[in-house]
C-alpha cells in the first residue's frame, strides 16, 4: 500500500525535480521511484540519522522517522545542496501523506468507526478487503470505564495487555472509556473473558490505584455487528450503575431481567409500582424489613434457613412476612407473589436512579 502512495506522489512532483529520486523502505528496497527500472533494487545498508541527511555513493538520503513500524527513507541523486534540499522536501511531503493516509485507513481506526457507527455497512466489507481484514471471526467488545478521569498512561497499559496489534484492537473512545475489541475464536468463552476483563481491572488499579467497571457485549461473528456488541457493553455499564453497583465486571449476556427493566419507559414502570402495592407503598418498609426481604430472596424463600443466616427465630422471621404481607397484601412465602416484589424492588431502584426514559 505504501509503495503506491509514494509512487503517485512521485509521478506528481517528477517535473519539478531534475534528477531521480524516490523512496526505500526498512529492507533497503527501493519500493518508489521516478525511474520506474529502479523499483525492487536493493542498495548497501546504512545508518541514516533520524532529523538530518546522510549522502553515500552519490546519493543524498533522509529519514521519514517510523511509520506504522516501518522506517521509509526518501533518496534523492547528488550530494551538493540542492540535492540536500530536495531530500528534506521529499521526506516532509513523504511523511505528511504517509500519516495521513494511515490516519484514515489503518485498521485501528477502521475498527473505531465500526463500533461507533461511523462507516455505512455496505462500505464495511469494502473497506475490509482493501485491508485485508478478516471479517469473519468472532469478536467481543469490552468496555473499560474509569470512575474518575484516566491517564492517558492507562491507555498504553491497556495496549501493552493485547500485543497482538493484528488481532485485537485498543480504541481510545473519551476521556473516561477505551474499548477493547477482542478476537475470541477457538477456547475463549465467556467465562475466558470475564477473567481476562478481571486481569485488566486489577492491573489498572494495582498500577494507578483508578477504580474502573468493565462492560461485556455479546460476541459476534461479523464486522458489521460490532457496533451492537459495543452497545451492549455500554448498557451492560448502565444497567449496571443501577443494579449491580457493587459488582466491576458486567456482562450484557448476564444481566437478565434487569435488562428488561432497564429498557422500560418510567411510566409503565410507576403504573407497576402502583398496581403491585395497592394496600401501601414500598416506602412504607423500613429498611430492616427491606434487609429481612433481601436476604430471604438469597436463601431461596427457605425460611429456617434465613432465620439461621439472620440470627433470629423462626418465629420472628414468620412474623415479619406476616408483617409484609398485611402491608402489601403479597406473600413472599409464595412463589409468585415473591418474583412480583422481587421485581418490583428492582423496578423500584430502576426509578430511583433517575433515568431520562420517557
Amino acid at each position: 500500500m505504501a509503495n503506491r502512495l509514494f509512487q503517485g506522489v512521485i509521478h506528481q512532483m517528477k517535473d519539478a525535480i531534475d534528477r531521480p529520486f524516490g523512496v526505500i523502505d526498512e529492507n533497503f528496497t527501493v519500493i518508489a521511484s521516478s525511474e520506474l527500472g529502479r523499483i525492487g533494487e536493493t542498495v548497501a545498508a546504512f545508518s541514516v540519522p533520524l532529523n538530518d541527511v546522510y549522502v553515500n555513493d552519490g546519493f543524498t538520503y533522509r529519514s521519514l522517522g517510523s511509520t506504522q513500524g516501518a522506517n521509509y527513507v526518501a533518496f534523492v541523486e547528488g550530494d551538493d545542496m540542492l540535492a540536500a534540499k530536495y531530500a528534506s522536501v521529499l521526506a516532509v511531503s513523504f511523511a505528511n501523506i504517509k500519516y495521513y493516509y494511515d490516519e484514515k485507513y489503518d485498521r485501528g481506526n477502521f475498527i473505531k468507526n465500526i463500533i461507533l457507527d461511523n462507516i455505512l455497512p455496505g462500505d464495511i466489507y469494502l473497506k475490509a478487503r482493501e485491508l485485508y481484514f478478516n471479517s469473519d471471526v468472532s469478536r467481543t467488545v469490552i468496555l473499560i470505564r474509569a470512575i474518575d478521569t484516566h491517564d492517558v498512561s492507562v491507555y498504553d497499559v491497556i495496549q501493552n495487555l493485547f500485543p497482538d496489534k493484528s488481532k485485537d484492537f485498543v480504541i481510545n473512545i473519551n476521556e473516561t472509556d477505551i474499548a477493547i475489541v477482542k478476537e475470541t475464536k477457538g477456547e475463549i468463552d465467556s467465562k475466558t473473558i470475564e477473567k481476562l476483563a478481571s486481569t485488566v481491572a486489577d492491573t489498572i488499579s494495582g498500577e494507578f490505584y483508578v477504580h474502573v467497571v468493565i462492560g461485556i457485549g455479546s460476541t459476534v461473528g461479523n464486522l458489521k455487528d460490532l457496533a451492537r456488541s459495543f452497545k451492549e457493553a455500554q448498557a451492560a455499564l448502565e444497567v449496571g450503575k443501577v443494579f449491580d453497583t457493587e459488582k466491576t465486571i458486567i456482562s450484557y449476556d448476564n444481566l437478565g431481567i434487569a435488562r428488561l427493566i432497564y429498557q422500560l419507559p418510567t411510566t409503565l414502570c410507576e403504573t407497576f409500582l402502583k398496581e403491585v402495592f395497592k394496600r401501601g407503598s414500598i416506602e412504607s418498609l423500613d429498611q430492616e424489613t427491606l434487609f429481612t426481604i433481601q436476604r430471604f430472596f438469597e436463601n431461596n424463600l427457605n425460611v429456617s434457613e434465613t432465620s439461621r443466616k439472620l440470627f433470629v427465630h423462626r418465629n420472628t422471621l414468620v412474623y415479619r412476612l406476616e408483617k409484609i404481607k398485611k402491608i402489601t397484601g403479597l406473600d413472599l412465602r409464595e412463589f409468585d407473589h415473591a418474583i412480583i416484589f422481587k421485581i418490583a424492588l428492582m423496578v423500584n431502584k430502576y426509578l430511583k436512579s433517575n433515568p431520562i426514559k420517557y
